[in-house]
């Protein structure tokens, strides 16, 4: 892919990791509470290279309960995808690219076209569907391609090589390496597997570098990013909104791991 061609988020990201910053992507759960745009403006100023926003979907596969719980608050509060996006296209997150991350059958059921064409004219830079593997992206990201928005794609531990290099070539935006096998959560410790997909990655792609699913402290963003570009961040502050912890709260967290990054 060119630099004619890459997106705002793949561009804006490698500049940055570039330029030696390690890249911080939290997420946030759309439609969860009545303060949720003014949480995505909070965390935007806090530090964030880039943020992922959720929309809930009734069914996940990757989402643990902590996900699960904010997108069944949300649903009940009356979420629906083209509703979250059209906000978006509204919230004051400066020059702070937004990718959103949902099901592939919330896409499908609204036309591949007609959702990248959404997300493009809402400001959205990238989208991440975990449940559309690799062999099947083709579609989609032809429409995405066309509209401007990135496909991320999800690296597993278990890739074997031909399908890591498969995935990091179809890939744009970054690269999200899954740090542990299993569903989003707060882990105590960072897993093993975490520094050695992101390694793997690396290896194989000169895309940014993301490691995602167990980055549950700043402590544990710092070590994984010994090897990798950055940490995507969602579990913990997810938790946060659930607890009623605010913008500001939410914010202050992020801001953790920005410092943290940071001294590096």
């Amino acid at each position: 892919m060119t630099d004619a061609h890459r997106s705002g988020l793949e561009t804006r990201l490698r500049e940055r990791r570039d330029r030696g910053r390690k890249l911080l992507v939290p997420y946030i759960t759309g439609g969860l509470g009545d303060d949720w745009v003014a949480t995505l403006e909070a965390v935007a100023a806090a530090g964030a290279d880039a943020i992922e926003v959720g929309l809930p979907f009734s069914d996940p596969m990757i989402d643990g309960p902590v996900i699960q719980e904010a997108s069944m608050r949300a649903l009940a509060a009356g979420a629906t995808p083209e509703g979250l996006v059209r906000r978006l296209e509204t919230a004051d997150v400066g020059d702070t690219p937004l990718v959103v991350m949902t099901y592939y059958n919330l896409v499908a059921r609204a036309g591949l076209r007609r959702m990248a064409s959404l997300l493009s004219t809402c400001g959205v830079s990238g989208a991440i569907l975990p449940d559309l593997p690799v062999d099947e992206v083709d579609p989609w990201k032809a429409e995405a391609d066309e509209a401007g928005v990135a496909t991320v794609l999800l690296a597993a531990p278990t890739s074997p090589e031909r399908r890591l290099r498969l995935i990091a070539a179809r890939a744009s935006g970054f690269l999200y390496a899954v740090g542990v096998m299993g569903v989003t959560g707060e882990r105590a410790a960072l897993a093993t597997s975490a520094s050695l997909i992101a390694r793997r990655c690396k290896e194989v792609t000169d895309l940014p570098v993301l490691v995602g699913v167990g980055i549950s402290t700043p402590e544990q963003a710092v070590e994984v990013c010994g090897v990798a570009d950055g940490v995507a961040v969602g579990t913990a502050i997810v938790r946060r909104m659930l607890e009623g912890d605010g913008p500001e709260g939410v914010a202050k967290l992020v801001a953790s791991f920005r410092e943290s990054l940071d001294a590096m």
